[in-house]
């Protein structure tokens, strides 16, 4: 095995694992929720707040620092937002209102935004064409290993044991120790890998120019019923099962936990059967199966039997493969190769303002007037709402048929 060869292997373990502390440190407050929100007499809709405020500010940060990192290299913007978001992790342990808290996500949000498009183009520059599609899906799918499978079962056993704030500490160690790794192992791309290359700060024509793709704009309503599903599910079904099914918080972590390892392994299978038979049935299929994951929760019957809700929403959580879908694969396949990164850019952040951060403000909203039950139907039809785009979406991928020849196929340039 070649050196070159050596430094990739090396360079998708450290970012795979980068990757998961990230959504470690953002999913953490959603599953200390019951912990902390008595304490600081938080309703409902305080606590989609707290999910929303990070949303917003990591929607606009990832465009500012993808941009510098362009200018200025990836390494000197994705260490310090390493450190950064983990510093601030250390401070959610140390507010003492609501209002502390509320400004400490916001600057989570702000520095954990670059990590998404400072990390895709570390991956896409140090890897050769014929791996370059698995590395990416690799070092993506840690998000649901550790963010939602591991992170509600670690955070909530150390919450139960010493407290939330201690939980908050400890979520933000291996952020530091990742930020470390990054500076010691990693070489920054040369400058010239950078030119030529999507990765390019978009100009507001390209943004308009890409929207004229109807696989585009489906995808940006896609990706808000995604993130609508992801957010309100992991905001509010922490609080139901607590609240309204009258279980711990560990056992909370536990459905979470088994739910998030279920989307680990689908974030797999799901795109790679993709290739087979085609975009649209694999994210139908999978549309269709995460409703299931918030109405399970809502079925009293199933608490009784601990182990098949978990095998349930196992089963069913198909969000990671929902997201390379509509986040990823299908606007990339949809646009010319120049508009790649600003297609990706686009639809996440469509997907970040309406359906990570209106949604759960809206839901806490309803919550305070109807129940949180009215949020697992509200996280239900966020994957409903992506059921339907993909019933409307040009097909990118053909059995047999190169990507290219596949948008040939399907008439023309993909436009309207």
């Amino acid at each position: 095995m070649d050196s070159s060869r050596r430094y990739e292997i090396r360079l998708v373990a450290v970012l795979f694992f980068s990757w998961g502390t990230v959504f470690l440190d953002r999913m953490s407050q959603l599953y200390l929720a019951p912990y902390f929100a008595p304490e600081f007499h938080l309703n409902e809709q305080q606590i989609g707040t707290l999910a929303s405020v990070l949303a917003i500010s990591w929607a606009l940060s990832t465009f500012v620092f993808g941009a510098l990192s362009d200018r200025f290299g990836r390494k000197r913007v994705l260490v310090p937002a390493m450190f950064a978001f983990s510093l601030c992790s250390w401070l959610s342990a140390m507010v003492h209102s609501y209002h502390q808290l509320l400004l400490v996500r916001a600057l989570m949000g702000f520095a954990e935004g670059p990590t998404w498009s400072v990390i895709t183009a570390l991956i896409e520059e140090s890897s050769p064409p014929t791996r370059r599609g698995r590395n990416i899906g690799i070092v993506v799918s840690a998000a649901a290993l550790v963010g939602l499978s591991a992170a509600p079962v670690l955070t909530t056993q150390i919450a139960a044991r010493w407290g939330w704030r201690s939980a908050f500490f400890l979520a933000g160690v291996p952020g530091f120790v990742m930020a470390l790794l990054i500076w010691k192992l990693m070489i920054e791309p040369p400058a010239e890998t950078r030119e030529g290359m999507e990765h390019h700060r978009p100009s507001i024509g390209e943004y308009l120019a890409i929207l004229q793709y109807r696989n585009v704009w489906l995808c940006c309503i896609g990706a808000a019923g995604f993130m609508t599903w992801l957010f309100v599910l992991n905001v509010f079904a922490p609080l139901y099962i607590t609240e309204v099914a009258h279980e711990s918080g560990t056992t909370a972590g536990f459905f979470l936990g088994a739910s998030g390892l279920g989307s680990f392994f689908l974030g797999f299978l799901l795109p790679s059967l993709s290739d087979r038979i085609g975009r649209k049935p694999v994210l139908l299929l999978a549309a269709a199966l995460a409703a299931i994951v918030p109405l399970a929760y809502i079925v009293p019957p199933l608490y009784a039997v601990p182990w098949l809700l978990a095998a349930i929403v196992f089963i069913a959580n198909t969000g990671q493969g929902i997201g390379s879908l509509t986040l990823v694969l299908v606007p990339t396949e949809s646009v010319p190769p120049q508009f790649r990164a600003t297609s990706i850019g686009v639809t996440t952040m469509v997907g970040e303002i309406f359906g990570a951060t209106a949604a759960p403000l809206l839901a806490g909203t309803v919550a305070q007037k109807h129940g949180l039950g009215i949020t697992m139907w509200m996280a239900a039809g966020g994957s409903a709402l992506v059921f339907v785009v993909g019933l409307l979406l040009r097909e990118t991928a053909r059995r047999g048929i190169p990507v290219k020849a596949a948008a040939e196929a399907i008439g023309g340039d993909g436009r309207h």
